[in-house]
């Protein structure tokens, strides 16, 4: 087992990996935790915490809303959890989000511990703190950002996770190589090219998603450059509810890199790999809708100022930087990754 430890603004959070999770489960007070989780992890692994309350919740980006979160608020009400109770989360993305965000609004602040359970709440979801619902068709615009005080990686997990949902994984693996570290990069290629599992690569997208959150935890400035890929991915998850998020941002990533080579700052042959790495672990870097589609959600976003957009460039591969650009070049952009122009 590995210790990632965080300090923080509210204190440490230990990232616990490598160890099941049935070993931590006694440490927990069986009449002061309540457990949210999902229908399918709760079909899979139920019984490891049987003897605990549970809040299931639906599955799917539809279910991440307001109404979601008052699910378990009605269930924190019946049980009359207080601050002196562990809301434990078990499950994906959209568990630690849900359960992350009422944790943290529940009488101002609940004890909460992560337990991802797909290889992309390992790396990303579970890490760092924000957590948020959707609201008014906008992605995560209703959100805290509150440190968990503990996240237990089980990688065991994954042996029952579906291929489609390891690869969307992947895609933040690779987000993490492309934006701070050149050498992980080939890690990863190697990894992946020996047939290894991609759980020994968990502990260091953590590393690097920790490194950036531990400068910027608030998403002030440099904490931006984790949305690389993000600003098409989340317009594309818009426009395809069945598109899940690892893909969109793939698509989001092949974009930004035919970005960072448009301004210079990347070589053709530096855009061609990155993006063929992309595509070779399976990942999509190209979608069927229009280019005006996509430049419409973007367009619309709440977030967006005027007619320039922020988005997270490659300086190189494995730095990262934010630039302000005209909308139009990011819309001229797109016909990059739109098989419909």
């Amino acid at each position: 087992m590995g210790v990632i430890s965080f300090a923080h603004r509210d204190g440490t959070t230990e990232i616990q990996h490598g160890a099941p999770f049935s070993a931590f489960l006694p440490s927990f007070d069986r009449k002061r935790t309540i457990v949210v989780t999902d229908t399918t992890v709760g079909r899979l692994y139920g019984r490891l915490f049987a003897d605990l309350p549970v809040v299931t919740l639906g599955e799917g980006e539809a279910a991440k809303n307001l109404a979601t979160a008052e699910t378990v608020y009605r269930a924190l009400l019946e049980r009359e959890v207080d601050r002196s109770w562990t809301l434990l989360a078990v499950g994906g993305g959209l568990v630690c989000d849900i359960a992350g965000f009422a944790a943290a609004t529940w009488m101002r602040g609940l004890r909460c511990v992560l337990v991802p359970t797909t290889l992309l709440s390992m790396v990303d979801a579970a890490i760092g703190g924000k957590n948020g619902v959707n609201f008014a068709r906008y992605k995560n615009l209703v959100g805290t950002v509150r440190q968990p005080a503990r996240v237990i990686v089980d990688p065991s997990f994954l042996k029952t996770l579906p291929r489609r949902e390891m690869l969307c994984g992947l895609a933040e693996v690779v987000k993490h190589g492309l934006i701070a570290d050149a050498s992980y990069l080939a890690e990863i290629e190697r990894t992946l090219s020996a047939g290894l599992s991609p759980e020994t690569l968990i502990a260091r997208s953590i590393e690097i998603k920790l490194a950036v959150v531990s400068q910027d935890e608030t998403e002030r400035g440099l904490r931006r450059i984790l949305n690389f890929g993000h600003t098409v991915g989340h317009a594309i998850e818009k426009l395809d509810h069945a598109r899940p998020h690892g893909e969109a941002v793939a698509v989001g990533m092949a974009l930004a890199v035919e970005l960072s080579r448009r301004y210079g700052y990347l070589t053709a042959g530096e855009a061609r790999g990155a993006r063929d790495l992309i595509a070779r672990i399976g990942l999509p870097v190209a979608v069927r809708h229009a280019v005006r589609d996509i430049a419409a959600v973007i367009r619309a976003d709440k977030k967006r100022r005027g007619d320039a957009v922020a988005f997270v460039l490659l300086e190189r591969i494995g730095k990262a930087i934010v630039v302000e650009m005209p909308f139009a070049e990011m819309e001229d952009a797109l016909a990059a990754v739109c098989e419909h122009r």
